[in-house]
């Protein structure tokens, strides 16, 4: 159970009120972490949903964002956004062998996705210093400047969602991860 409480999302009028509003109109359910951060922060939800915004507005696609996500809550050991995120992935076209694979650690055998893998990676283990080969491996792997800028913005997203969730201890809303 978490522990932070929540009002009732259907009944909250408040600044909270209003960014769950927003939500389901946009996807149709409130996730218990938004819920919770809305809660108690509502300006640091709109925040994360605004740089969420400029991410959709990117050059990297549906897939990458969500194998980025995915590498850096596996890294992190949120269960919360492992689930999140594997279930995103999928809904982004990436197979749900493949998400194993990552979670895994395993070469999936798609060389520019597990050299986004193997980068995403590392930047997580490292907190976020990468050598002149990492640097080289990932731009060899055909990553933009600009992309790299987008892999930094999601990196910072989600390192917020998951200490968020790993403090809150949030329960779970998405399907089991095998």
């Amino acid at each position: 159970m978490s522990r932070l409480s929540v009002p009732n999302l259907e009944t909250d009028a408040g600044p909270s009120g209003q960014v769950y509003a927003q939500i389901k109109k946009a996807i149709g359910n409130v996730p218990n972490t938004f819920a919770a951060i809305a809660a108690h922060g509502p300006a640091a939800l709109k925040a994360v949903l605004a740089a969420d915004a400029v991410l959709a507005s990117g050059s990297l696609s549906k897939s990458d964002k969500e194998i980025i996500k995915l590498v850096i809550s596996e890294v992190a050991g949120c269960d919360y956004c492992v689930a999140a995120h594997s279930h995103l992935g999928k809904l982004a076209g990436v197979k749900p062998e493949v998400l194993k694979q990552i979670r895994d650690g395993q070469p999936t055998g798609d060389a520019r996705r597990d050299a986004l893998v193997g980068f995403v990676r590392k930047l997580a283990r490292s907190s976020g210093t990468v050598s002149d080969e990492d640097f080289a491996a990932i731009t060899a792997a055909g990553y933009s400047d600009a992309q790299l800028v987008e892999i930094s913005l999601a990196f910072a997203t989600t390192v917020f969602t998951n200490v968020f969730n790993r403090i809150n201890d949030t329960e779970i809303d998405f399907p089991a991860v095998a």
